[in-house]
């Protein structure tokens, strides 16, 4: 039995995430393969689970007490190994299974945890299957007549790298050949270490790895390259090799950040812009998904490009759910997930990032030549501040930038955004701490700076 104080420690929004031996125990996640087994024998799922592991140290041990959790259960088990997240959403889609992906993501190399999917790739986050989980965990296990289940070994690379080149034509040599590319990648000592190397050796491109070596410690910078600090490696070795693109990823390699030819960070919302225009060449007319911090460029050329967008919330449950609602063919997020109908609507980082080396290899232009006419707005990044009255800190952005009379839209589905004639920008409070986060975008660097500045003076002023 585990209490419901502890419980919530690690069961998140989206997934089960906590700190080695002291929260993420054999123990814990063997009574989590059973939880996991008796939801999904409840919602009539298949009768056989997929788990996959990242490279960190306890993942092997967290993998088999999950498994044999699961098995309790009477639920049979394909194990895959070492796996990206991306991998382990093919395999759940591929074979219609569901699966559960040992993986901390992007965290220290102190933490482990577990993304959970229904058959199908479909995700579990807190309404719809964590919550019942957890209740599951705390009532304890029920007794079952079924028999222990059969674990089993299965190595789905090669087959989940051969899907990945399918989606696209150029490679499979449908096309003339594209010219030659030189890629740095940064694998952080994550996934990518492991996929990347079956995925490139199809392309026509030299790679520069970084990082490769798989190692759950992070020896060399942490595997999170929405900080900017993680990429100066990245962008120093692409200027000192001449490059023409870097890719970075994270530790379970389901994000992707591109690094221009002349170093600099290529905004995810420029990203989602070329895919979508690739995307909707492919199926005309199509609805296209972007969350409501993505910059205004990206509903812009989806339209000027025959689409349909259509604005989300924050987070990949929302995006999962509208692509699944609205039958939408992509969809975008400013924090380097990048989801694909043609791959169950899951994210994949190394799909992204095969779009961009596809489109940069067509042409004769640089990635940043490329991307010009996609980039046409600055944006502040997202900023985090510690607020002690959230409440008071919403109303008095309100009161000095609300719609009465001062030139400002209002919206409330996410946070706060109002948008004015020469910037937006767009206020949240973090599901899980005191901090308020803040996105803003100006027609130019100086009209975003101001605003920026203000903004933070008053989330920022002592209350």
């Amino acid at each position: 039995m585990f209490s419901g104080d502890y419980l919530d420690s690690v069961i998140k929004a989206y997934d089960i995430r906590g700190l080695v031996d002291s929260q993420l125990t054999p123990d814990f996640a063997f009574a989590l393969g059973g939880a996991y087994a008796t939801f999904l024998q409840g919602e009539r799922e298949p009768s056989t689970i997929i788990i996959g592991e990242d490279m960190r140290e306890s993942s092997p041990l967290l993998a088999t007490a999950f498994s044999d959790g699961a098995t309790s259960q009477g639920m049979d088990v394909i194990r895959i190994g070492l796996a990206s997240t991306d991998m382990l959403y093919f395999a759940s889609g591929e074979l219609n299974l569901p699966g559960a992906m040992l993986t901390a993501s992007h965290n220290p190399a102190t933490y482990n945890g577990m993304k959970l999917c229904k058959s199908g790739a479909v995700p579990i986050g807190q309404d719809s299957g964590l919550g019942r989980i957890k209740q599951l965990l705390l009532d304890g296990m029920p007794i079952t007549n079924r028999p222990v289940g059969v674990e089993s070994k299965r190595n789905l690379l090669q087959n989940y790298v051969n899907f990945l080149i399918s989606l696209f034509p150029e490679i499979n040599g449908e096309k003339s050949a594209a010219r030659r590319l030189k890629v740095v990648i940064d694998a952080g000592n994550g996934m990518a270490g492991y996929t990347a190397p079956a995925v490139m050796e199809h392309l026509n491109v030299e790679v520069i790895p970084m990082y490769f070596e798989l190692d759950g410690n992070f020896p060399n910078h942490e595997a999170n390259p929405i900080d900017s600090k993680n990429l100066r490696d990245l962008q120093k070795r692409v200027l000192k090799e001449k490059a023409d693109i870097g890719l970075a990823f994270d530790g379970d390699a389901d994000r992707c950040f591109l690094i221009d030819e002349k170093g600099a960070l290529v905004n995810p919302s420029t990203l989602t812009s070329l895919i979508a225009i690739r995307e909707l060449k492919r199926k005309p007319g199509s609805t296209i998904i972007y969350n409501l911090i993505s910059s205004k460029a990206v509903p812009e050329i989806i339209l000027e490009n025959g689409g349909s967008p259509l604005r989300s919330r924050v987070g990949h449950s929302f995006i999962k759910k509208m692509m699944a609602d609205s039958g939408a063919i992509f969809g975008g997020e400013h924090s380097g997930h990048f989801y694909f109908s043609d791959f169950w609507r899951a994210d994949s980082g190394m799909l992204a990032a095969l779009f961009a080396l596809t489109d940069l290899a067509a042409t004769d232009s640089s990635l940043s030549e490329l991307l010009k006419p996609l980039s046409r707005y600055v944006t502040s990044g997202e900023i985090n501040s510690e607020v002690k009255n959230i409440p008071a800190t919403i109303e008095a952005i309100l009161a000095k930038y609300g719609p009465d009379g001062k030139g400002f839209e209002v919206d409330d589905l996410d946070g706060i955004t109002l948008s004015g004639p020469k910037y937006w920008f767009n206020v949240r409070a973090s599901n899980t701490e005191p901090l308020l986060r803040l996105n803003v975008e100006g027609d130019t660097e100086a009209q975003m700076i101001k605003a920026r500045d203000a903004l933070l003076a008053i989330i920022r002023a002592k209350r």
